[in-house]
């Protein structure tokens, strides 16, 4: 537990600022009014989309590092970073040559057309740092599996500070600065993430030696973060689906207080994904040292320390909701429609607590030890042939509403925690291996 919870601590606070910096932009523009808030925060949730696929793909790389640390293999370790990095340089390529499909893509979709507007200026701005985002992930998942945890921290701090702080000069123009609205806001995320990036890219090139990459290691590393990033992307895919085409036709004020409630969420689940991602440290060098008996229990640990939180949580939301949901209706002149809807979406949401921190620990855990093809398959068939089809009968055509969107997480996100329990039950993550025979 205190191995856990030392590597935890700067986990939580580098996933909590990452996740300030979308909560920030949101509530900074929240009194322009209820359609900068959608063209936010719905433009964050599709920028993320973008970057999911490779951001899990580096993922990965924390799993080779703590399996080689593990090892004692701290240069191979080091190399894996590398390997990150050219798949951060890969999506900025590729985000560069998908900026101009931005507005014909939105457009298919049922915004009204100022939200729509303002969202795709958004996008435009944040997809300029989409690989200094991918670089911080895949640092940070190398400095994560050799142990030292504090180093992304701090990141991610520096990140957050200059978010918020050029928030305040660009979304309502202070300091002299034109007052850019909604993308102000983008433009901030992206200068704050493109700086802290140079940081801690900085500091790893001083921080030890290097060995030569070796292309045999970048292409295990495909192999096996491949499905990890597809595993993220079909699931945040659907996701989105069910945003701008379930939710986003029952109109502006259901999906902006939909996307709010998601950015609360997405703060307060952040401590139990670092939780998940500090047991998945543990149980990467627990392989790596040939200890599997021992993996069984640092899982059962995690688990336990994350549902704690998330049962809190969930308490919070169910005793406190109005309060928590009050910065996001700022604007009066929509206030009560995205209080009344928002409230009851956020008290809802404690269904889904013990889920997600379920289906988080066991799919971090499995990552580790390399199995990532089998949980692919998993999210595709709830997410695609379940959640999808099921969100779309429940919310259009029963007519359910936000309620029944809710409902529909809920039951996607249980669904998904008793599939992955039960492969993990089964074993096979015992068999595998993602460091033999090429790299020892």
């Amino acid at each position: 537990m205190r191995d856990l919870l030392v590597l935890a601590w700067p986990l939580v606070v580098s996933r909590a600022t990452q996740t300030i910096v979308g909560l920030a932009d949101a509530l900074m523009v929240a009194h322009l009014g209820a359609g900068a808030l959608a063209a936010t925060t719905a433009g964050a949730n599709n920028a993320f989309l973008v970057l999911i696929l490779p951001m899990g793909c580096v993922f990965i790389v924390q799993s080779f590092a703590s399996q080689l640390f593990g090892k004692g293999d701290v240069i191979g370790a080091r190399r894996f970073a590398l390997y990150g990095l050219a798949i951060a340089l890969v999506t900025q390529i590729v985000a560069m040559l998908a900026i101009p499909a931005i507005d014909p893509v939105l457009s298919l979709f049922s915004y009204e057309t100022d939200v729509r507007r303002a969202m795709s200026g958004y996008l435009v701005y944040r997809l300029l740092s989409a690989g200094p985002a991918i670089g911080i992930e895949a640092l940070g998942a190398y400095y994560g599996g050799v142990g030292r945890t504090r180093v992304p921290m701090i990141a991610n701090l520096v990140l957050m500070v200059l978010n918020v702080g050029l928030n305040w000069a660009l979304i309502d123009g202070h300091l002299g600065a034109p007052a850019l609205g909604v993308e102000g806001a983008a433009i901030a995320s992206s200068v704050a993430t493109t700086l802290a990036f140079v940081g801690l890219l900085a500091y790893f090139l001083r921080d030890g030696a290097l060995s030569r990459p070796r292309v045999e290691e970048f292409v295990r590393t495909l192999r096996f973060g491949l499905p990890s990033g597809l595993n993220w992307f079909f699931e945040f895919f659907a996701f989105n689906l069910f945003v701008n085409v379930v939710v986003a036709g029952l109109g502006t004020e259901v999906l902006a207080a939909l996307m709010a409630v998601m950015q609360i969420n997405a703060v307060s689940f952040m401590p139990a994904f670092a939780l998940g991602s500090s047991g998945a440290i543990l149980v990467g060098q627990s392989i790596g040292r040939d200890d599997r008996d021992d993996v069984p229990r640092i899982v059962r640990m995690t688990f336990g320390t994350a549902a704690t939180w998330q049962g809190l949580v969930g308490l919070a939301y169910l005793l406190l909701p109005a309060l928590i949901f009050a910065p996001f209706a700022s604007d009066p002149d929509t206030r009560e429609a995205l209080v009344e809807v928002g409230v009851r979406m956020l008290m809802l949401s404690t269904c889904w607590q013990l889920f997600d921190s379920a289906a988080t620990v066991l799919a971090e855990a499995l990552r580790a030890a390399g199995d990532t093809v089998w949980p692919l398959g998993a999210r595709l068939v709830l997410a695609w042939l379940v959640f999808v089809p099921g969100s779309w009968l429940g919310v259009r055509v029963l007519e359910g509403g936000d309620v029944a969107a809710m409902l529909c997480l809920t039951a996607y996100l249980a669904l998904l925690a008793l599939l992955l329990y039960v492969r993990f039950r089964s074993g096979k993550w015992r068999t595998l291996e993602i460091t033999e025979p090429e790299i020892a």
